[in-house]
């Protein structure tokens, strides 16, 4: 206490200075219509500037939880979409499908789950992502995985709670693939060197091929809905001795900052599957 009077002492005039100086700005701010415009004006913009910094400030710790609303708004928008949907053949006679329908009347085919990367590797030959989500959500091992740029790999094993998914950054990834301006198809794969970059083989030279030409997953695959980014093509090279182009595609998907991404449940995957490993062992 002592101290605190010392200090008023010390600084008395000074003091008196501050508080007549704020008696005066109240005394015309409340008298004087000129004035009281002023210094309003001067206050909001003080007071917007502060609140700016405060909303700046207070949005980078929600960016998390603003990025997992926008997230399932964009899952319950793709399930919406008519490519997820397929008719079924009218000329055979086809028993009830407990499958959901559209209004005209078309079986719901692909469905998309809503999930959060909490684990990634990039760096190695044979990356993996872990997602939040399992068994008891849904998950089933084969569903492909895609994020809001493009596809990201295969789920490959499922606990209850969380899922592993073989990234396309994998040696052991293959998603077959075509070029979107004339469909001509071939087989995704990576080299293992650049995380930016995939390969895609076995692309006709009849092909047009230019750099640009955009990149998407074909309708031969099990695991992906047909038409999904891949990524463009970057570089071209021919082999002589073969009729097929070699393709360097740069990946539509940013696999250093996936944060949540989207499962893909195929209704007929099972079957699908089924009948190609059927033929796999003919052909053996």
């Amino acid at each position: 206490m002592k101290n605190i009077f010392i200090f008023i002492r010390r600084n008395f005039n000074f003091l008196c200075f501050i508080v007549l100086q704020v008696l005066c700005i109240t005394m015309l701010t409340r008298y004087s219509k000129t004035h009281e415009a002023f210094f309003a004006s001067a206050a909001n913009e003080i007071t917007g500037k502060i609140n700016k910094q405060y909303s700046g400030f207070s949005s980078y710790f929600t960016l998390k939880e603003t990025n997992r609303q926008l997230a399932e708004e964009n899952a319950r928008l793709r399930n919406m979409l008519k490519n997820n949907f397929v008719a079924p053949d009218s000329s055979r006679k086809f028993v009830t499908d407990s499958l959901t329908k559209d209004s005209t009347g078309r079986y719901r085919k692909f469905t998309f789950l809503l999930a959060e990367v909490v684990g990634n590797t990039v760096t190695s030959q044979t990356n993996y992502l872990m997602l939040e989500r399992g068994s008891l959500q849904g998950v089933k091992k084969g569903m492909s995985v895609v994020s809001p740029q493009g596809i990201v790999g295969v789920v490959v094993t499922v606990s209850d709670n969380y899922s592993t998914v073989m990234s396309l950054l994998h040696r052991n990834s293959k998603v077959s693939a075509m070029l979107k301006k004339d469909k001509n198809a071939g087989s995704i794969d990576w080299d293992g060197s650049d995380p930016s970059y995939l390969t895609l083989k076995n692309i006709s030279k009849s092909a047009k091929v230019a750099k640009g030409d955009t990149v998407l997953t074909s309708t031969y695959s099990a695991n992906f809905p047909p038409n999904l980014p891949i990524g463009t093509v970057a570089g071209i090279s021919s082999d002589p001795a073969s009729n097929f182009y070699t393709l360097k595609i740069k990946t539509a998907t940013d696999f250093f900052t996936l944060q949540y991404v989207y499962i893909v449940e195929n209704s007929r995957y099972a079957e699908q599957a089924r009948l190609e490993s059927m033929s796999q062992k003919t052909n053996d």
